[in-house]
């Protein structure tokens, strides 16, 4: 990404010309924003979600365009609406309980007690992990953590204050060390390693 002052420069820059009609701009702005926002939502989501919700995103974000006025950086303002995304479709999945059970290889590997993790399935395990903490924390954590984010703007992305976000990527940190230790976890023995 480059400077991170530039970028949001750039891309504020693009969706106000996007805004204003400007259709090289709107392909533009996508295509500087779409990792960015396809990583925050698959770490919100179900990653064979995070797609659709990605889309979702861009389609409120279409909407809300010419109304854009820069009072915070565009990729806040995306970040804000895919968080929205994000909680919406939690609320609707929870209200539509699943009719069958999905058991994928993850699944299976995780049930395997004899199975020693490799760097890979640490990696898949902390994905599990983080994705199980709670939505606040969650939030905060992959936003600043995964997505690189100041605690500021990861603050207005949330809608509270700073000291909240810094509470809460805390507390995510004090969880997953807790998770990661736990002598319940496959791969892990009784002594913990």
């Amino acid at each position: 990404m480059g400077d991170p002052q530039s970028y949001d420069a750039r891309t504020t820059a693009l969706a106000l010309a996007a805004g204003a009609g400007d259709r090289a701009a709107l392909a533009a702005f996508v295509r500087a924003t779409q990792r960015d926002i396809y990583r925050f939502i698959s770490h919100l989501c179900e990653r064979n979600e995070a797609e659709d919700l990605t889309q979702e995103t861009y389609l409120r974000a279409l909407r809300a365009l010419p109304n854009f006025a820069a009072r915070s950086c565009a990729r806040t303002w995306l970040l804000s609406i895919a968080r929205r995304v994000a909680a919406d479709h939690v609320r609707r999945t929870m209200t539509r309980p699943r009719t069958t059970a999905v058991e994928d290889w993850d699944t299976v590997v995780a049930g395997n007690l004899t199975h020693r993790r490799s760097g890979f399935d640490e990696g898949v395990l902390l994905r599990e992990l983080v994705t199980a903490l709670e939505p606040d924390r969650r939030d905060a954590f992959v936003l600043t953590q995964v997505l690189d984010l100041d605690y500021a703007t990861a603050a207005e992305v949330c809608g509270c204050p700073i000291g909240t976000i810094r509470s809460r990527v805390a507390r995510a940190r004090e969880d997953l060390i807790r998770a990661m230790n736990a002598p319940g976890l496959p791969g892990r023995s009784a002594t913990g390693h």
